[in-house]
Parts: structure tokens; C-alpha cells; sequence
């Protein structure tokens, strides 16, 4: 797996800062431009283009390399996990609300991207921190069940909701199971997913009959594959926002569409009536 930048780095990263500091100039990794020429982290734009995946590439453009074909399907999968959750999320009705004035669509989708927070879409970097805070008291020799108790009985004592457990309507999540499947197939599991197990086999065994079941949540599957793939929380949280744009936009365009100007929306009166389930062709599963 990549690993996270180290102290080191950091130091270096710094000492750069300094050095440029002293000068009107500032320096850029990301992308080179030149007549004729376009460069992404060193490689040329038309050969990435029909050669990488939109999810490759954006693993390129936010760690600095290729990732391996495993990786890759990975993040292909996990871009397409979040890419809509129907229309009752806020950022959602915030982007249906502005569709509403007539506002063009660029400012509706930018109004959805606002609408995410620490209680809609922070899970994620929530729940990479506390996965690491068990993971830690594993390398001091703890048993993964033992750091999974730790870990959760500390996190109970602040009042907030265990990150990457519990939803509003599954009881099971399909989209991490799917993408734990995923990461097992293609061999990119690591300690963070068996970190993420150790907690939920805990909270089984702690279950009390008369309280909901906390299943594993998209946001703690997300959370668990992108760090053992060596991404930062930023990095994580980055990938849920870019994942969101293009549901965000679906339902701005449609509001827009279908829906009288100015309305007062309520998410409790939407009524599906899209195709019925469905299977995807032979040719593509």
C-alpha cells in the first residue's frame, strides 16, 4: 500500500514553502503547461486520455501516481458509491432549492457542494482518525478486538455518533458491502478494513434487542479502503465531493425540468416513478 506522507515530508514540504518564500515565484506539482504540450504529474494529457479511467487519473492528480489495475477498479467503484442517495440529503434540496429561483445550474451544483458538512459528508475523515486511533494501540501489541473496545467505549464517552455506523434507512448497507467484495477480490485490503470489521463484530456482540443495528455505513467503507490505499482524510473527503457532483447536478437539471418555479420543497412527498429495478447487461457485469 502507499503510504501516508511522513514528518519527513513534511519537513522537506516545508523547507520548499521557505526557500519560495524568498521569492515572487511559487511552485506547482500538479500540472505543467506548455506549447503544445500538457503534462499531469509528468505525464501527458493525451496519452492519460482513452489510456486511464476518470477514477485513475483522479488518483493520480491527488496522490502523484498510477495507481495499480486493483487500486484503480477501486476507485472506479467508490466514485460511483456516492454518486447519489436519492432526494432527501441537504445537499440535494439545497441544490432542487436553488433550481427553484432559476438559478443556472453551475450555482445550483455549487450551493449541493456547500451543503456538506460534519454531519453530511464528515463522517469520513471522522471515522479514518478513530480507524487509526485502534490501529495505534495495535502496533503497542493490543489484540484487534481489544483496540476495537478501546477505541469505541473512548469515542462513546463524547456523545457523538460512532462515525461509519448506523443509517437513516439501511439495515445494511449495500454499496460497502460491495466495495469491501471489491477490495478483497482485487487484494487492496488492508488494516484499516480489518480495523472497521473488529468494530462491528464488538458492536454485534454488544447489540441489545431493543436498540437499531449499527451496520458498517458507505462513509466507514470509504473511509477504511481509501486509507488502506495510503490516502490522506482531506484526500478522502476531496473524492466524496467529486463522487456527489454529477447526482447534485441530476437533480438541479431535473428540478428545473419537471418542477414549478419557487415551490417550498419537502422531501417527505417525493414519490419515485423512474424504471423499475432493473439488471445491468450480460456483456457488462
Amino acid at each position: 500500500m502507499k503510504p501516508r506522507p511522513t514528518e519527513l515530508d513534511a519537513a522537506t514540504s516545508a523547507a520548499r514553502h521557505q526557500a519560495s518564500d524568498t521569492t515572487d515565484e511559487w511552485r506547482t506539482a500538479l500540472t505543467c503547461i506548455e506549447p503544445n504540450k500538457i503534462l499531469v504529474r509528468g505525464y501527458p494529457l493525451d496519452e492519460i486520455m482513452g489510456r486511464l479511467t476518470f477514477g485513475e487519473a483522479i488518483y493520480l492528480l491527488l496522490v502523484g501516481e498510477i495507481p495499480s489495475p486493483g487500486m484503480g477498479r477501486v476507485m472506479e467503484a467508490l466514485l460511483v458509491s456516492f454518486i447519489d442517495h436519492g432526494a432527501t440529503p441537504p445537499s440535494t434540496l439545497a441544490a432542487r432549492n436553488t433550481a427553484t429561483t432559476g438559478a443556472p445550474l453551475r450555482a445550483c451544483v455549487a450551493a449541493g457542494v456547500l451543503g456538506f458538512g460534519r454531519y453530511h459528508g464528515g463522517d469520513i475523515e471522522s471515522c479514518m482518525a478513530f480507524l487509526d486511533a485502534g490501529l495505534e494501540l495495535v502496533r503497542r501489541g493490543a489484540l484487534y478486538r481489544d483496540a476495537a473496545a478501546e477505541i469505541v467505549d473512548r469515542w462513546s464517552e463524547t456523545g457523538d455518533a460512532l462515525p461509519g455506523f448506523g443509517h437513516r434507512f439501511h439495515s445494511r448497507d449495500p454499496r460497502a458491502a460491495r466495495l469491501f467484495q471489491m477490495a478483497l477480490e482485487l487484494e487492496v485490503e488492508g488494516t484499516h478494513i480489518q480495523m472497521l470489521r473488529a468494530v462491528e463484530m464488538l458492536l454485534h456482540a454488544r447489540h441489545q434487542p431493543d436498540t437499531p443495528p449499527l451496520p458498517i455505513n458507505i462513509d466507514g467503507a470509504i473511509a477504511a479502503v481509501c486509507s488502506d490505499l495510503g490516502m490522506p482524510p482531506t484526500v478522502a473527503n476531496a473524492l466524496f465531493i467529486i463522487s456527489r457532483v454529477p447526482g447534485i447536478a441530476a437533480h438541479a437539471q431535473e428540478e428545473r425540468d419537471r418542477q414549478r418555479p419557487m415551490r417550498q420543497i419537502d422531501p417527505k412527498d417525493h414519490i419515485y416513478d423512474g424504471p423499475s429495478e432493473r439488471r445491468l447487461p450480460e456483456r457488462r457485469k
